[in-house]
């Protein structure tokens, strides 16, 4: 069986390009926009800055890395809860700061090389953090689907059947579909606001997102910086699975140092703006695989359509007139498969439960993590507070520090296996 050959990317008529980065654009609007309601904040600016944060990150790891920059699920918990508290400018500050992460991370890259700090997160620690992040949000995506369980099951049936049996790129956009149908299902049986239908109608088309500037606020920094832990892991998985689609190493060329400051000053740029934390998106590496087509450049037209699309008041109008049983049904599907990643990330590495030591760290995680566990601190007078996920991350790793290696096992990998894997 021969292998269709890639075309070359100077082969690739211009008016394809435009129509593949459509395509990307459309593959990461579904998860995007879903964000920025969940937690709070604007889906115009949101959209904005993932086309600006993509951009970005082709600039500075010159163009090499076929990958798009959307909206992260890790932050949802901390940002809503900041945004809630203390204010979407205090939430902008707080993601500013996990970016910084990304920059610190990138710099003992650089100093230890890559082998070395995958080695201070292992599966055992990410793999029951992850899961502490789906589960987490549980709650979240059941109170929203009470409150019309017909029209929840409706849109999250749609998102399986495009999930299951779709074909093409209707398989690649599941959750933008069950949106889709969930928001028609409620327009046929009048179950969207009046008063958001009016608004749609006087909503511009065109016109600048609602922008707005960060506040630093050491307790919003605590909440969400320490989140860059686990997302610091879910970037190097990404680089490693973009990579193999495409044939290359992004992990020596540009190099990992160079993603994560990427990635940082992507995620800060977009909280700059107003919108949420920005990370490399899988569903655009698997667009990649479904067109074969590799080249950075349509990623970067998909990137121009998100601001295009971020600049459409209308659009945003439209968003925010969804009801809460739509978003139930999709967050339902959406945070279960969170936490399937975890289990999967587990199940993959091949962690060994006989062993007590792996049982005492995948513990901690998950009751710190879930029971709602807070530990108060006070910095230079400021009181702040530990708690959820990123008191649960910060156990993991100090354990997994800390606590003895047992037989042939290191660092939660089986003897042989690549921590690069």
């Amino acid at each position: 069986m021969t292998q269709t050959p890639t075309p070359s990317p100077a082969n690739i008529p211009p008016e394809r390009r435009v129509v593949l980065g459509l395509q990307h654009s459309i593959a990461m609007f579904g998860a995007t926009v879903l964000v920025p309601i969940l937690v709070g904040l604007s889906p115009s600016v949101a959209l904005f800055g993932a086309g600006v944060a993509t951009l970005l990150f082709h600039l500075i790891t010159q163009g090499k890395v076929p990958i798009f920059l959307g909206s992260s699920f890790a932050f949802i918990a901390p940002t809503a809860l900041v945004v809630k508290e203390m204010g979407p400018a205090a939430a902008g500050g707080g993601l500013i700061a996990a970016g910084l992460m990304y920059l610190l991370f990138s710099a003992l890259v650089t100093i230890f090389g890559t082998d070395r700090l995958l080695r201070v997160f292992p599966p055992v620690v990410t793999g029951p953090v992850i899961i502490v992040i789906g589960l987490g949000l549980s709650s979240v995506a059941v109170n929203q689907a009470k409150t019309n369980w017909w029209l929840a099951l409706a849109t999250l049936l749609a998102a399986i059947l495009a999930s299951v049996f779709g074909r093409g790129l209707f398989r690649m956009i599941p959750i933008l579909l069950g949106v889709v149908t969930g928001y028609l299902v409620a327009l046929l049986t009048g179950q969207v606001d009046s008063k958001a239908l009016a608004d749609i109608a006087a909503a511009p088309l065109f016109g600048l997102p609602d922008f707005h500037a960060p506040a630093l606020d050491w307790r919003a920094v605590a909440i969400i910086a320490p989140v860059a832990v686990v997302t610091f892991i879910e970037h190097v998985g990404d680089v490693i699975v973009n990579g193999r689609v495409v044939g290359k190493n992004f992990l020596k060329d540009p190099g990992l140092n160079r993603t994560l400051l990427a990635d940082g000053l992507a995620n800060m740029t977009s909280a700059a703006l107003g919108g949420p934390a920005a990370t490399t998106y899988a569903e655009n590496t698997g667009v990649l695989a479904l067109t074969r087509v590799y080249d950075p450049r349509v990623l970067q037209i998909g990137a121009f359509f998100a601001i295009c699309f971020g600049c459409s008041p209308k659009l945003a109008a439209v968003l925010k007139s969804l009801p809460q049983g739509v978003l139930g049904g999709v967050s339902i599907l959406l945070f279960g498969m969170i936490a399937s990643v975890g289990i999967r990330t587990l199940a993959e590495a091949k962690i060994d439960f006989a062993h007590s030591r792996n049982l005492i760290i995948v513990s901690l995680i998950l009751v710190l993590g879930l029971g709602g566990a807070s530990f108060p601190l006070s910095i230079a007078g400021t009181k702040l507070e530990l708690h959820g996920m990123a008191l649960a991350a910060l156990v993991g790793i100090i354990a997994n520090l800390l606590l003895p290696h047992q037989h042939q096992e290191v660092a939660g990998l089986p003897e042989g296996q690549d921590v690069s894997v």
